[in-house]
């Protein structure tokens, strides 16, 4: 298992470097491109090897959609399987925390909920990747308030988002990611109609806010050693007029 996950961890980490290498040289290319096309002089840096450049310019094309990368390759079969998502919480939880996870297990359509009991973290991962688990989601509390530390995939989108990921439901159920300003409001509610022009809304909960903090390369019992691929810093003086999860 170790040495597996090692060459997994290499693989990706080469997939990585290359896909940067492929994007350097891809941008070099359109600057030439584009000068090309609007007669004008070419970028001082790139005049060296603006013929080798333009030479390679003819074998481009546009290529073709669902090519996937170092960042998206765990959606690949995303529509082919079903994802199998398993629910636990922290130690020794509260009863508002056991009602938010058995509310969250509904959220989620054929998700497994289990009771955490006295497992360690490495135990959970190891039984959830021998199991075929492909989500674990761990719901924590703060002074009796639930949180979640989720990692789950975001497949319903529905505002905020520049997506299309979040129109292709036709459900009686909606489940609402709602971005605004980073700030993720999630929403649950079920629907009907009263006629051919009027809809009854119900919200059924549960409800709260999800703000993104940090994204390591690694699954959770490799907290201390995984690397940090990304992580919020909302002391810097841009912080607040900052966005990452909108288009720009």
């Amino acid at each position: 298992m170790l040495r597996r996950e090692a060459r997994l961890r290499r693989e990706y980490l080469y997939r990585k470097a290359r896909e940067e290498a492929q994007r350097a040289a891809q941008e070099k290319k359109e600057k030439v491109r584009r000068a090309l096309e609007e007669n004008r002089l070419i970028p001082t840096e790139l005049r060296r090897e603006a013929l080798a450049l333009q030479g390679s310019l003819e074998f481009d094309d546009a290529g073709g959609e669902g090519v996937t990368s170092h960042v998206d390759d765990e959606y690949r079969w995303a529509g082919v399987e079903d994802p199998k998502v398993m629910i636990t919480t922290s130690r020794d939880p509260s009863s508002r925390l056991k009602m938010f996870a058995k509310e969250l297990k509904l959220v989620f359509p054929g998700a497994q909920r289990m009771n955490r009991g006295r497992h360690e973290v490495g135990a959970l991962v190891r039984a959830c990747k021998a199991n075929g688990v492909t989500d674990l989601l761990v719901v924590h509390e703060h002074r009796g308030t639930p949180g979640t530390m989720s990692e789950a995939k975001p497949h319903l989108i529905i505002h905020g988002f520049s997506s299309r990921l979040g129109k292709r439901d036709d459900s009686h159920r909606v489940i609402t990611f709602a971005n605004q300003d980073d700030y993720i409001s999630f929403r649950h509610h079920v629907y009907r109609k009263t006629n051919h022009r009027n809809v009854e809304l119900t919200e059924v909960g549960p409800r709260f806010e999800l703000k993104l903090y940090m994204i390591r390369l690694g699954t959770l019992e490799q907290e201390a050693t995984a690397d940090v691929e990304w992580r919020w810093h909302p002391y810097t003086n841009t912080a607040r007029k900052r966005v990452f999860l909108s288009a720009s």
